[in-house]
């Protein structure tokens, strides 16, 4: 089957998603493009010709869009603060709608979508894409295959200097509402863990040229007694870390390290008896589903996985809604210097 998409928002990254729809056999022989929508329509004309799309419609209002091209699915790549009122209109149009994070601009917003999803009966989910990375799913499988014991703390550095322009250097809570819940999310999956209660505090540092929030340090509580902390910052200048974060994973038997590109190393509690025990160092075995691993490509073919099978995606919006909790859990603990409880 073909299904007939609609692609709401321009911006540069819609070149990502339609990379993904375009390149990969398994989605240009499932997914048309049908029609692209932007506020500006010059940027819809622009990114249809970048890529190709001459058959595609071009449109300002998605409504109309989705009724005059008969689009089974939305992608949605909008800015944060215009994301509910799109996946509103998708789903009442019938439409399953695959967004861009963060699934929503408060818990509100998230929540008041996850029913309007549950009463159109239609998909909705989110490309946490960085979570079908292969260095991501390595440590899954790790923690999960024992080797280092019971997990007792997951511990995550990210340290950049990115000169976006744009809305970004404009935003509010600017690190945590954009970046960092890739992060967050990732740990979530990595430990499968639930997360508990997080204390945050939150800086703008002195040279940052974000207007708020682009640094922030992050203490989360996880169920069975581990811990998440998080130290991050987006005007970090020198050594920088990977766009992945660098990882440590602590165990009851041993410990996991990833550079966030290439560099695993691990190692368990050595045999030697007295107080100083030596460690043995053990293999972190490679990525086994090479299907799982290709970031946004990845996250398309489980959400028509998904529509197929009824089965939920791994990154739909009941599922997804956990790691945006942590986010604005973060938020507000920075802001009152509280720790805040995500149970609820």
């Amino acid at each position: 089957m073909t299904y007939r998409a609609v692609l709401c928002g321009c911006g540069a990254m819609a070149r990502g998603w339609l990379n993904a729809l375009l390149e990969k056999p398994e989605l240009k022989e499932r997914v048309e493009i049908v029609g692209l929508v932007d506020l500006d329509a010059s940027a819809a004309r622009a990114r249809a010709e970048e890529f190709g799309l001459s058959r595609a419609e071009i449109g300002t209002d998605l409504g109309e869009m989705i009724e005059r091209t008969g689009a089974e699915l939305v992608f949605d790549i909008v800015v944060p603060a215009a994301r509910r009122a799109v996946v509103a209109l998708a789903l009442s149009r019938g439409c399953h709608v695959l967004s861009e994070k963060p699934m929503a601009a408060s818990l509100e917003e998230a929540r008041e979508l996850l029913a309007l999803s549950q009463k159109a009966e239609r998909i909705h989910a989110v490309v946490q894409n960085r979570r079908y990375i292969d260095g991501v799913r390595r440590m899954r499988r790790f923690v999960e295959s024992g080797a280092i014991g019971t997990l007792t703390g997951v511990h995550c550095d990210f340290f950049l200097a990115p000169h976006f322009g744009g809305f970004r250097e404009q935003m509010d809570n600017v690190l945590l509402l954009d970046m960092a819940i890739h992060t967050f999310d990732a740990a979530r999956f990595v430990s499968g863990r639930v997360p508990e209660t997080v204390y945050c505090v939150e800086t703008n540092p002195e040279g940052s040229w974000y207007a708020h929030g682009a640094a922030a340090n992050a203490i989360f509580t996880l169920s069975g007694g581990a811990v998440f902390t998080y130290r991050g910052s987006w005007c970090a200048e020198g050594e920088r870390t990977s766009w992945e974060s660098a990882w440590r994973l602590v165990g009851s038997k041993g410990m996991l390290t990833w550079d966030g590109a290439d560099r695993f190393e691990a190692a368990v509690a050595g045999s030697d008896a007295g107080l100083l025990r030596g460690a043995e160092l053990i293999d972190v075995p490679p990525a086994e589903d090479e299907t799982k691993t290709h970031g946004h490509a990845s996250v398309l073919i489980d959400f028509l996985r998904a529509i197929e099978t009824g089965e939920g995606p791994e990154t739909v919006g009941h599922d997804n809604i956990h790691s945006l909790a942590m986010v604005f859990g973060a938020i507000e603990s920075a802001r009152t210097g509280q720790p805040v409880s995500l149970t609820a």
